[in-house]
């Protein structure tokens, strides 16, 4: 990584994170910000959304065009072709969308086999990712996911059809799931041939039907060393597959698979986040400033409606928060991180010593001031983040 005269901002990506709050079912793990569908607001929500991706344009500097657009959730394959395009057509009039820029929309199994998606292809999306979450049906069943295993390979086969790109998010570390069953799971998911997985352990957040359950007693989440022993399954199935890591929980066939969306937020990049609760990093010359939309959507509407986007709400970060953050973002990729543009933005020099202890342990490499943790390095991001944070 070279290193530049600025350590964050554009220059690292830029990007639009699109966020669309609504679901056919709300998931009993889920623990964003999203709400049933019989309540969506529709076209207000859309218009609101793209008002809000204009009265982003004026507050900000010069911009190149973005890299990336993101629509998460929520679940935004509820969203019609027109819609998607009315969004995107914001974005490149208000700030331009580069050519070949990755443009992701998140999607239920049920929604792929359902959809028209060379309408999702004509309105300017060009990667799937797709919720598949398990390949069994008990463990659908135990998730509150609506659709079986069967549709979801077929959903994937379908995508893979029409686009090039589409990435697979699985849930694993399930309570009472073996390392035999995880690696058949596993590999019956390769097998369906999809360029990118996001593989996600099990969490159980504490305001979420999941994590009510497991405070009452009525579930027990799978304990520390078992979860360990199933991330470092899957980082050998999945590299003998051809996709191995590049993220704690993201693995690739090649770099050109990579989420270019998700490398601005590891590599310190600006986004802009637009739609209810969505969140953003945008950096103004030397500043860098957080912002978060108002979380319901009738009061998010509203706002926009007055004039008053996400950025209103925007706090500039403290350098040592930006610094903290860089670190810990940069960590979770195999690239690793510069470490002079944490240095260059905190003041203060990252512990060489410890660095060593973590070498020395496997855990970590060092090549000049770039570091980078090893895969099993990134089974403990979080604790070498805090060890070496300034």
């Amino acid at each position: 990584m070279t290193l530049i005269p600025a350590p964050f901002g554009p220059h690292f990506g830029f990007g639009l994170y699109v966020h669309w709050p609504y679901c056919a079912r709300i998931c009993p793990y889920c623990d964003f910000n999203v709400y049933a569908a019989k309540d969506r607001q529709g076209g207000a929500l859309v218009d609101a959304i793209a008002a809000d991706i204009h009265a982003h344009r004026p507050r900000m500097p010069q911009h190149r065009p973005l890299d990336s657009v993101y629509f998460g959730g929520g679940t935004p394959a509820l969203l019609r072709p027109d819609e998607l395009g009315t969004i995107l057509l914001a974005a490149s009039d208000a700030f331009g969308i580069k050519p070949g820029a990755e443009i992701t929309l998140e999607a239920n199994p049920n929604d792929v086999m359902r959809a028209d998606l060379q309408g999702w292809q004509r309105a300017g999306v060009t990667r799937l990712s797709i919720g598949v979450q398990s390949l069994r049906d008990a463990a659908l069943a135990f998730l509150g996911r609506d659709h079986d295993a069967v549709s979801a390979a077929e959903a994937v086969r379908r995508a893979l059809r029409v686009f090039g790109s589409v990435s697979i998010d699985l849930i694993y570390a399930r309570p009472g799931q073996s390392p035999a069953s995880w690696e058949s799971e596993l590999s019956d998911a390769l097998a369906l041939g999809a360029p990118h997985l996001s593989l996600y352990e099990l969490t159980f957040e504490a305001k979420t039907p999941f994590g009510l359950a497991a405070k009452r007693g009525d579930i027990s989440p799978m304990n520390d060393d078992a979860q360990a022993d199933l991330y470092e399954l899957t980082q050998s199935v999945t590299a003998a597959a051809g996709l191995p890591a590049y993220e704690v929980s993201n693995h690739a066939a090649s770099p050109a698979y990579q989420s270019v969306h998700n490398l601005i937020y590891w590599r310190g990049g600006d986004w802009i986040g637009v739609g209810p609760g969505a969140h953003g990093r945008v950096s103004v010359g030397a500043n860098r400033y957080a912002s978060e939309a108002e979380r319901r959507p009738e009061a998010y509407i509203a706002n926009v409606q007055a004039s008053q986007s996400g950025w209103s709400n925007a706090a500039q970060l403290a350098q040592l928060e930006i610094a903290r953050e860089l670190l810990a973002m940069g960590l979770r990729a195999a690239e690793g991180v510069d470490l002079r543009r944490v240095e260059t933005v905190s003041g203060a020099a990252v512990p060489r010593d410890k660095i060593a202890v973590f070498v020395d342990k496997g855990w970590a490499k060092m090549a000049g001031a770039e570091l980078r943790l090893t895969a099993s390095g990134r089974l403990l991001a979080d604790a070498i983040t805090a060890a070496l944070s300034p």
